[in-house]
Protein backbone atom coordinates (compact mmCIF):
# COMPACT_ATOMS: atom_id res chain seq x y z
CA UNK A 1 0.00 0.00 0.00
CA UNK A 2 2.81 2.16 0.72
CA UNK A 3 4.66 1.68 -2.44
CA UNK A 4 1.33 2.48 -4.56
CA UNK A 5 1.25 5.68 -2.47
CA UNK A 6 5.50 6.44 -3.20
CA UNK A 7 4.27 5.53 -6.88
CA UNK A 8 1.13 7.76 -7.29
CA UNK A 9 3.04 10.87 -5.75
CA UNK A 10 6.67 10.10 -8.27
CA UNK A 11 4.45 10.41 -10.90
CA UNK A 12 2.51 13.23 -10.18
CA UNK A 13 5.40 15.06 -9.02
CA UNK A 14 7.09 14.35 -12.93
CA UNK A 15 3.90 15.57 -14.30
CA UNK A 16 3.61 18.56 -12.58
CA UNK A 17 8.00 19.26 -13.42
CA UNK A 18 6.99 18.74 -16.76
CA UNK A 19 3.94 20.97 -17.38
CA UNK A 20 6.35 23.40 -15.06
CA UNK A 21 8.89 23.46 -17.74
CA UNK A 22 6.45 23.50 -20.75
CA UNK A 23 5.08 26.46 -19.10
CA UNK A 24 8.08 27.99 -18.51
CA UNK A 25 9.03 27.50 -21.96
CA UNK A 26 6.37 28.93 -22.68
CA UNK A 27 6.06 32.00 -20.74
CA UNK A 28 9.58 33.00 -21.79
CA UNK A 29 8.41 32.75 -25.62
CA UNK A 30 5.59 34.92 -24.86
CA UNK A 31 7.61 37.57 -22.88
CA UNK A 32 9.97 37.68 -25.95
CA UNK A 33 7.04 38.00 -28.64
CA UNK A 34 5.67 40.77 -26.29
CA UNK A 35 8.86 42.69 -26.37
CA UNK A 36 9.02 42.91 -29.78
CA UNK A 37 5.57 43.59 -30.13
CA UNK A 38 5.84 46.40 -27.93
CA UNK A 39 9.05 47.41 -29.67
CA UNK A 40 7.57 47.73 -33.31
CA UNK A 41 4.64 49.90 -31.92
CA UNK A 42 6.99 51.94 -29.91
CA UNK A 43 9.28 52.90 -33.17
CA UNK A 44 5.95 53.16 -35.35
CA UNK A 45 4.72 55.37 -32.68
CA UNK A 46 8.14 57.21 -32.53
CA UNK A 47 8.29 57.84 -36.28
CA UNK A 48 4.68 59.14 -36.53
CA UNK A 49 4.13 61.51 -33.17
CA UNK A 50 6.96 61.61 -31.62
CA UNK A 51 8.85 60.52 -28.51
CA UNK A 52 6.67 61.52 -25.50
CA UNK A 53 3.38 60.29 -27.47
CA UNK A 54 5.62 56.79 -28.17
CA UNK A 55 6.38 56.29 -24.48
CA UNK A 56 2.79 57.09 -22.94
CA UNK A 57 1.70 54.49 -25.81
CA UNK A 58 4.14 51.94 -24.09
CA UNK A 59 3.15 52.97 -20.85
CA UNK A 60 -0.81 52.24 -21.88
CA UNK A 61 0.31 48.96 -23.48
CA UNK A 62 1.51 47.24 -20.58
CA UNK A 63 -1.33 49.32 -18.02
CA UNK A 64 -3.50 47.52 -20.38
CA UNK A 65 -1.25 44.12 -19.63
CA UNK A 66 -1.11 44.55 -16.28
CA UNK A 67 -4.74 44.53 -15.63
CA UNK A 68 -5.39 41.34 -17.81
CA UNK A 69 -3.06 40.13 -15.34
CA UNK A 70 -4.81 40.96 -12.61
CA UNK A 71 -7.75 40.62 -13.84
CA UNK A 72 -6.63 36.73 -14.44
CA UNK A 73 -4.91 36.69 -10.82
CA UNK A 74 -8.34 37.58 -9.55
CA UNK A 75 -10.55 35.12 -11.56
CA UNK A 76 -7.73 32.45 -10.64
CA UNK A 77 -8.06 33.45 -6.72
CA UNK A 78 -12.04 33.07 -6.59
CA UNK A 79 -11.92 29.51 -8.52
CA UNK A 80 -9.34 28.32 -6.12
CA UNK A 81 -11.18 29.42 -2.76
CA UNK A 82 -14.57 28.29 -3.98
CA UNK A 83 -12.94 24.87 -4.88
CA UNK A 84 -11.46 24.50 -1.21
CA UNK A 85 -14.56 25.67 0.00
CA UNK A 86 -16.67 22.81 -1.81
CA UNK A 87 -13.81 20.16 -0.40
CA UNK A 88 -14.13 21.36 2.89
CA UNK A 89 -17.83 20.52 2.27
CA UNK A 90 -17.44 17.39 0.74
CA UNK A 91 -14.52 15.89 3.16
CA UNK A 92 -16.37 14.66 5.95
CA UNK A 93 -18.76 12.44 3.84
CA UNK A 94 -16.26 10.74 2.01
CA UNK A 95 -14.57 9.11 4.99
CA UNK A 96 -17.59 6.89 5.34
CA UNK A 97 -16.76 6.21 1.44
CA UNK A 98 -13.78 4.46 2.62
CA UNK A 99 -14.43 0.74 2.31
CA UNK A 100 -11.78 -0.15 5.16
CA UNK A 101 -13.50 2.16 7.64
CA UNK A 102 -16.87 0.50 6.64
CA UNK A 103 -15.19 -3.36 7.18
CA UNK A 104 -13.16 -1.81 10.29
CA UNK A 105 -16.96 -1.02 11.50
CA UNK A 106 -18.27 -4.10 10.90
CA UNK A 107 -15.42 -6.18 12.22
CA UNK A 108 -15.99 -4.31 15.55
CA UNK A 109 -19.77 -4.88 15.16
CA UNK A 110 -19.32 -8.12 15.47
CA UNK A 111 -16.64 -8.89 17.71
CA UNK A 112 -18.66 -6.64 20.41
CA UNK A 113 -21.90 -7.53 19.42
CA UNK A 114 -25.42 -5.28 18.62
CA UNK A 115 -26.40 -5.39 21.47
CA UNK A 116 -23.75 -4.52 23.42
CA UNK A 117 -22.94 -1.91 21.00
CA UNK A 118 -25.85 0.14 20.71
CA UNK A 119 -25.80 1.59 24.75
CA UNK A 120 -22.47 2.97 24.24
CA UNK A 121 -22.90 4.61 20.70
CA UNK A 122 -26.19 6.15 22.70
CA UNK A 123 -23.68 7.20 25.75
CA UNK A 124 -20.99 8.52 23.44
CA UNK A 125 -23.33 10.32 21.21
CA UNK A 126 -24.85 12.49 24.11
CA UNK A 127 -21.59 13.01 25.27
CA UNK A 128 -20.63 14.48 21.97
CA UNK A 129 -23.97 16.59 21.58
CA UNK A 130 -23.08 17.44 24.99
CA UNK A 131 -19.16 18.73 24.20
CA UNK A 132 -20.09 20.44 20.98
CA UNK A 133 -23.22 22.22 23.03
CA UNK A 134 -20.85 23.27 25.22
CA UNK A 135 -18.30 24.66 23.10
CA UNK A 136 -20.57 26.94 20.65
CA UNK A 137 -21.01 30.07 21.93
CA UNK A 138 -24.50 31.58 22.51
CA UNK A 139 -25.71 33.62 19.63
CA UNK A 140 -29.15 33.87 20.80
CA UNK A 141 -28.64 36.04 23.31
CA UNK A 142 -28.66 39.89 23.79
CA UNK A 143 -25.96 42.30 24.84
CA UNK A 144 -25.86 43.58 27.83
CA UNK A 145 -26.82 47.35 27.83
Amino acid sequence: MLQRIMDGITASTGTAVRLASLALGAAIALIITVSFLCAAAFILVLEKYGPVHACLAGAGIFFLLTLIAAGCYLAYRRGAEKRAAMAARAAPQSVLNNPMVVATGLQIIKAVGIKRLVPILVVGGLALGLMASRSSPDTTTKPAE
